[in-house]
């Protein structure tokens, strides 16, 4: 009896990694066993930067949130405290937006908790 494997599920596994490796220089785009270990840690990356991505967004708020602060003379940490000691709900995101966008909304916020 021939042996029999099954070509049609290797060939699809083998395409869906060539397919992602798409736009990578030389050998890493159409060299499989290259591809897949270029796949693999890109996706290493994509799962661990997704994560990262919500630290690097509270830092910038942070920093945002500091500067529209200092311009009213506080410091972050003390508008935050004041913040949460006048139970004001507004979140790093949002404050940071105000801070950016809408600096009169921001000097009425600061005012509110002074």
């Amino acid at each position: 009896m021939p042996r029999s494997v099954n070509a049609v599920a290797s060939r699809a596994r083998r395409k869906k990694v060539l397919k992602l490796a798409k736009g990578n220089f030389g050998s890493r785009s159409n060299v499989w066993t290259v591809a897949k270990n270029t796949v693999e840690k890109g996706l290493t990356y994509a799962y661990r930067d997704r994560r990262n991505k919500k630290r690097t967004f509270r830092s910038l708020w942070i920093q945002r949130i500091n500067a529209g602060a200092r311009l009213h003379g506080m410091t972050y940490s003390q508008f935050m405290g004041k913040v949460h000691a006048a139970g004001i709900e507004l979140n790093r995101k949002v404050l940071a937006d105000l801070a950016m966008n809408h600096p009169q909304a921001f000097a009425k916020v600061v005012e509110s908790v002074k």
